[in-house]
C-alpha cells in the first residue's frame, strides 16, 4: 500500500462527503473539537440530551464518545447513543479520557466497552492499559507510566477485545489484533494545548465515517493530524498561535504536500 496516496484519498473523501459526526464529548474541549472537525471537512454536532441522543446518532456517519468531564447523566446518554449507533451499523469511536485516574472513571470506561460494540478505541498508553487490565495509571487526564510497550499493548488489547485499538503518544500505534501500524508524525506542541488528544479522536471519527477499514482510517487520520501539527509548530510562537495554526493547517493540508509528509510504517 502506498500510504501517502491512501491518506490523500481518504482526506479527499471526507471533503467530498462532509460526514456528520455526532459527539458526546467533554465540556473542556467542545469548541476545539467542533472546529477541528470542521477544518477536516466533516460536520460536527454536539448533542447530549438523553431525549435526542439516539435520534442524533442514527443521523450521523460516526459517533464519538468522550468521557473527559464524566457525569452519570452523560454516561447514560453515551449508552443510549452507542446502542442506537450499534443497531444502525454506525461506527462508535470511544475515547476513555482519564481512565486509570479514579476507580469511578476506570470502571465506567470498562462498562462502556462491555455494553457497546466499539469500532475504534483511542487513548494514550495509560488509559488503554487501565481499561484493558494492564494496570495503567494516569495523572489527571494525562498519560502516566506503563510497563508494557505501547505497540505490544495495542495488538494484544485489539486481539482480546475484537476492536481496532489506537494508542497515541510520541509514536502512535494502530492494531486490529493482527496488523500493527506505527505513525510517527506529530509534535510536542500538541501536549501544550488542552483537547488535542480529543481532537485526534474526532479526526479519526471523520476518517472512519468514509473509510470502512478501521486500521486504515486510524493510521491515515493520525498521520494527517500529526503532519498538520508539525507544520503548525513551525510557524507558531506558543500554545495560542499553535492552536490557530493547527486549525488553518488542517483546513489546507491535502494533495502532494500531505502525501509526501506522512510517516507510516507497517510493523
Amino acid at each position: 500500500m502506498n500510504w501517502g496516496d491512501r491518506v490523500v484519498a481518504v482526506r479527499q473523501k471526507v471533503l467530498k462527503e462532509r460526514p456528520l459526526i455526532h459527539h458526546i464529548t467533554n465540556l473542556v474541549v467542545t469548541n476545539l473539537t467542533a472546529n477541528v472537525t470542521l477544518a477536516v471537512g466533516a460536520s460536527p454536532v454536539m448533542a447530549y440530551a438523553r431525549e435526542e441522543v439516539a435520534d442524533m446518532a442514527r443521523l450521523a456517519r460516526s459517533v464519538v464518545l468522550n468521557m473527559g468531564t464524566l457525569t452519570a447523566a452523560e454516561v447514560e446518554a453515551m449508552l443510549q447513543a452507542g446502542r442506537a449507533a450499534n443497531a444502525a451499523g454506525i461506527p462508535v469511536i470511544f475515547d476513555p479520557v482519564g481512565a486509570g485516574a479514579t476507580p469511578f472513571r476506570t470502571a465506567t470506561a470498562q462498562m462502556i466497552i462491555r455494553e457497546l460494540r466499539i469500532d475504534i478505541l483511542r487513548g494514550n498508553a495509560s488509559e488503554i492499559a487501565a481499561v484493558s487490565g494492564f494496570g495503567g495509571q494516569t495523572k489527571g487526564v494525562d498519560a502516566g507510566q506503563i510497563s508494557v510497550p505501547a505497540s505490544q499493548m495495542a495488538r494484544q488489547v485489539a486481539r482480546d477485545s475484537g476492536t481496532v485499538v489506537v494508542v497515541t503518544g510520541a509514536t502512535d500505534y494502530i492494531s486490529d489484533g493482527e496488523r500493527l501500524i506505527a505513525v510517527e508524525n506529530g509534535h510536542t506542541m500538541l501536549t501544550a494545548v488542552t483537547g488535542t488528544g480529543c481532537s485526534a479522536t474526532s479526526v479519526i471519527a471523520a476518517f472512519r465515517a468514509v473509510e470502512a477499514d478501521g486500521v486504515t482510517a486510524g493510521a491515515a487520520a493520525l498521520a494527517y493530524y500529526g503532519l498538520a501539527a508539525e507544520h503548525a509548530a513551525a510557524t507558531s510562537r506558543g500554545p495560542a498561535s499553535f492552536q490557530m495554526a493547527l486549525l488553518d493547517t488542517l483546513y489546507n493540508l491535502e494533495g502532494e504536500e500531505l502525501a509526501r509528509g506522512v510517516k507510516i510504517r507497517e510493523l
